[in-house]
């Protein structure tokens, strides 16, 4: 396969394509106890997981995107404009939000901020996001991403921050409500 075909089929097919290669050569290996350290790398839950589509639109559940660069690699890989949940920081650990102001712009048509404090998230993206709601449980999120009025969007879950409640828990909630709606 050249590079020219594996670049029309997008960034977001590119990474885990690779990586797939690299997962399968690392499995060849001889060592079973390598072999068996990377047989785990399939069962990573809540990066970029497909979670559902409902009414045409896919929910993609990305709770394990505790960090503002794994949440900026989530939306400059998925194509698209977005519907983005995040959760609001602790607030004694304000994250630098600056970084994900482009693709910010870009992309996301709504921010929905789940939990307390996310007036910090607010005030980042206020200038580049057109419709920001803050201070929502995970249901309230995902029924205002469920209503929002554009065919060509995605739904992510990506909270860009460690508010300490487990990666777990998130991704679980979020999956569970995506099936509720």
């Amino acid at each position: 396969m050249t590079v020219e075909t594996l670049a029309k089929q997008g960034r977001d097919r590119i990474h885990p394509g690779l990586a797939g290669i690299d997962t399968q050569r690392l499995k060849a290996m001889r060592n079973a106890s390598l072999r068996a350290c990377f047989n785990r790398l399939e069962e990573t839950r809540y990066r970029m997981e497909f979670v559902g589509r409902v009414r045409g639109r896919e929910y993609i559940n990305d709770a394990g995107a505790r960090t503002v660069n794994a949440t900026w690699y989530a939306l400059e890989s998925t194509p698209g404009g977005l519907v983005w949940i995040a959760d609001a920081p602790a607030a004694d650990a304000l994250p630098d939000y600056s970084r994900l102001v482009p693709p910010a712009m870009r992309k996301v048509r709504m921010l929905l901020i789940v939990g307390g404090d996310s007036e910090p998230m607010r005030k980042a993206f206020a200038a580049v996001v057109p419709t920001i709601h803050s201070g929502l449980t995970m249901d309230q999120a995902l029924r205002l991403a469920y209503r929002y009025e554009a065919d060509d969007v995605k739904v992510l879950y990506s909270p860009a921050c460690d508010n300490g409640m487990p990666t777990a828990d998130r991704g679980e909630s979020f999956r569970h409500e995506v099936n509720e709606l």
